[in-house]
């Protein structure tokens, strides 16, 4: 099976494309991200998860799922991956366990090593988040890839995103008429007004830059002789 995944690996950076793109040729024309070595770490599973099922999705549809599996094990390497690894590939070559689907086959990689631990360091990589020198857009962003998998939902995940805003955005929202209740509400008027403030200052910007170069010509005129 190594020889096999071997031969795999260096078919999804040639011609691996192609063949998943049956009754379409888009994936064959765009450029899709690998995922990054997965060595174990439980803050990184989910991460690694939706990168293999993008790069699946756009480049190996065609492969067979043994085939999409492997590709997968490409991936895993270092730390306690590597026992578990070994023994999956063990488990496959003796016909022990078989998965109808890739998505069986990355459920079982994250029951392995996400499990309580991931909820738990998504959670702490929330409560720590603020937007600082950030847009709204980027905060809103990073928000919302801690959020999955941290177990925050309804009104706490709100407060946690209350909290990481700039308080200037947070004050301006909850003196409305009508605040936002909702997260996606939150996500899309805090975003708005980021925005607008954020345009208004460049106006601003333009505007004393025009004056201040109007001000100095003047004074270059009025100082020569």
């Amino acid at each position: 099976m190594q020889a096999q995944i071997q031969a795999l690996l260096a078919q999804a950076g040639g011609t691996g494309g192609e063949r998943g793109t049956t009754g379409s040729n888009m994936g064959s024309h765009m450029e899709v991200a690998k995922p990054a070595i997965f060595n174990g770490e439980a803050g990184r599973v989910g991460g690694f998860i939706t990168a293999c099922r993008l790069y699946i999705k756009m480049k190996l549809r065609g492969n067979t799922v043994e085939e999409q599996v492997q590709w997968v094990l490409t991936y895993v390497q270092g730390g306690s991956a590597d026992v578990w690894k070994e023994n999956i590939m063990e488990e496959l070559e003796s016909g022990e366990v078989e998965y109808e689907l890739v998505e069986e086959f990355l459920t079982c990689l994250k029951k392995e090593f996400g499990g309580g631990e991931e909820e738990l360091v998504k959670a702490a990589e929330l409560r720590k988040l603020e937007q600082g020198g950030k847009t709204m857009e980027e905060f809103v962003q990073e928000f919302k890839r801690a959020a999955r998998g941290s177990g925050y939902e309804g009104r706490p995940l709100v407060e946690e995103f209350k909290r990481g805003m700039n308080g200037g955005i947070r004050r301006k929202l909850m003196e409305v008429e009508n605040p936002p209740a909702s997260i996606e509400q939150w996500y899309r008027r805090a975003t708005a007004l980021d925005r607008n403030w954020r345009e208004s200052r460049r106006k601003e910007e333009r505007l004393r830059k025009k004056e201040g170069g109007g001000v100095q010509k003047q004074e270059q005129r009025t100082s020569l002789p």
